[in-house]
């Protein structure tokens, strides 16, 4: 009998959610809109848009894109841009058309970027002049036949847009040199598409809604297939979870996290927008100086990050300076939350930083500390509302109470499964429980504390990154005999990569090395450490053993008295 542990959330927090309130995203949207038309939406460099105009701008973009374009619904459109207006119409604009989602990472490599375009059948692509040179050297080779591009500034004031706009080009030199000469202006697209007549796609909660890339829990870059009702779930758990901090139509939350990454596009972007609320968006969250003083101008009331802008922040002398008193919810997840940022962050503001748990796959949160703990108690919390765990052992058999095991999870959040994948989706759901890699503990109240890894992925300041993608780069190299990539703790972002090398050239450099690397990788993949060996673990098979490695360096790190290689 599968084991359903019990929670003690307060009382306010229901034990069930339904999944249905709306049709679909589609109705989510169209509903917040007749609710609150006259508020603000979204707020970006200094600009506002209502959520009347969020209403007109995407469904002019949603026009352009059936008629303008002549795609049908079920196509999949990307969405390459860091938090700009330009992204929440681009977004509402492709579900109201009845198309699907696929969220680009920016900073992509041409090879990254190639794989995704390829993986997903994208037909068209939404994308920031910034950017605009890696999808220059992969287009040709994709199905993508639409590119729709937009500069940083295009949806601000006219003045200010083409301000930014020079400033961003010619002073800062931030736009490399690109030619795509069919693409098509964001501008003119909302232009043309506000003539064009807009049909409501007959979308329903199973259709999909997103694509969004993950490793999963081992392995190449995978889709995540997230339907309507699987975003509308978690909107629910988290509004059920977090709901009696927050008021309809009276809260601004700061979107400092990239939209593109599911934990910013469930927990602020739909969550805000189902409860009225603004959205002051961050274009630079590593711009902390600019960042404090956009949060200066404002009275905030939500703040959503990982463990790295959490201490950027607390260390900030302007941050420190800041009015805390309209601050109701702190949240942090992508990445574990260290204790002693949660404790000045605590000192600083007042309020608790509340630590959750999710992966991409449940859309993404699993489970979230209650709003009535006031210390960091170093558990990534309680299940939320309708959703099952068990944890298991090698043989899938569930472990005894206080033992760690597999976590494993059923609700109404989890994908449906991999695009295109079948025995990738098949590896991690099995009987409807989603096989999550991470090894846990639950106590008796439903705590669940994080114990190890029983994959080998790494988490860089909230990102996955995955050992097989570093060391089939590194083994590119003509010098590089064998490689292992691991994480190891770091101060700044969580995790660090470090990887081990054998080489068949003593000649080879860690410069040399690294320069490689950056040409196929995104910066935060690129390791930091290198340590060149003569040989590196293995099993009796041949396999590489990535775990002695790290147990390496974590007995190094104790006989040095340290809890960090680094």
């Amino acid at each position: 009998m599968n084991k359903v542990w019990l929670n003690r959330y307060p009382a306010d927090v229901p034990a069930e959610i339904s999944a249905d309130r709306y049709t679909s995203l589609i109705d989510l949207f169209e509903q917040a809109v007749r609710r609150y038309a006259d508020q603000t939406a979204f707020i970006n460099m200094g600009q506002t848009i209502t959520f009347r105009d969020l209403d007109a701008r995407s469904r002019a973009f949603a026009a352009y894109l059936q008629e303008g374009l002549g795609l049908k619904k079920g196509d999949r459109v990307a969405l390459m841009m860091p938090n700009l207006l330009q992204y929440p119409i681009s977004l509402f604009g492709i579900l109201r058309a009845g198309m699907i989602v696929v969220n680009v990472n920016p900073l992509y490599t041409p090879r990254e970027l190639e794989y995704q375009l390829n993986d997903s059948g994208a037909r068209a692509i939404v994308i920031v002049s910034n950017f605009a040179h890696t999808l220059e050297k992969v287009v040709e080779k994709t199905q993508v036949k639409h590119v729709i591009l937009t500069r940083l500034g295009d949806q601000l004031s006219p003045v200010k847009a083409s301000l930014v706009n020079f400033v961003v080009k010619y002073i800062k030199r931030l736009v490399p040199t690109y030619h795509l000469p069919h693409a098509i202006s964001f501008r003119h697209a909302l232009d043309k598409g506000a003539s064009m007549q807009y049909v409501r796609p007959k979308t329903v909660n199973d259709d999909l809604a997103f694509l969004q890339y993950t490793g999963g829990t081992t392995g190449v870059s995978k889709g995540a297939m997230l339907t309507h009702r699987n975003m509308q779930a978690n909107l629910e758990q988290t509004r059920a979870t977090y709901g009696s901090l927050l008021k309809e139509g009276k809260e601004t939350v700061v979107t400092a996290l990239p939209l593109y990454h599911i934990f910013a596009l469930t927990v602020n972007c739909l969550l805000f927008i189902d409860l009225g609320g603004a959205n002051l968006l961050i274009t630079n969250p590593r711009d902390i100086p600019g960042l404090v003083k956009s949060l200066s101008k404002i009275r905030f009331t939500a703040i959503t990050g990982v463990n790295t802008l959490f201490n950027a922040l607390v260390n900030d002398k302007g941050f420190q300076q800041l009015d805390f008193s309209s601050l109701s919810l702190s949240a942090g997840g992508g990445m574990a939350v260290q204790q002693a940022v949660a404790e000045r962050w605590e000192k600083l503001t007042g309020h608790y930083l509340l630590e959750g748990y999710g992966l991409t796959e449940c859309s993404p949160l699993v489970s979230v500390n209650p709003h009535d703990i006031r210390y960091h108690s170093g558990s990534i919390g309680l299940p939320v509302p309708s959703t099952e765990i068990k944890l298991v052992n090698e043989q899938g058999d569930e472990v005894a109470e206080g033992e760690p095991g597999e976590l494993c999870i059923k609700g109404p959040q989890v994908m449906l499964g991999y695009w295109q994948r079948p025995d990738a989706t098949d590896e991690v759901l099995k009987n409807g429980w989603l096989h999550s890699g991470d090894i846990v503990t639950v106590d008796h109240q439903g705590f669940i504390r994080l114990v190890d890894r029983k994959k080998d992925m790494i988490l860089v300041s909230g990102f996955n990154v995955y050992p097989n993608e570093i060391e089939e780069v590194l083994m590119q190299h003509p010098k590089v005999r064998e490689a292992a990539a691991i994480g190891v703790p770091g101060e700044v972002s969580g995790e660090t990569v470090k990887v081990c090398v054998v080489t068949k050239d003593d000649s080879l450099t860690r410069e040399e090395l690294i320069a490689h690397c950056k040409k196929y990788l995104t910066g935060y993949k690129v390791p930091k450490i290198v340590e060149f060996r003569d040989s590196l673990p293995k099993s009796n098979v041949g396999k590489i053993l990535r775990r002695e490695l790290r147990d390496e360096v974590i007995k190094a790190a104790k006989s040095n008295g340290t809890s960090s290689c680094c």
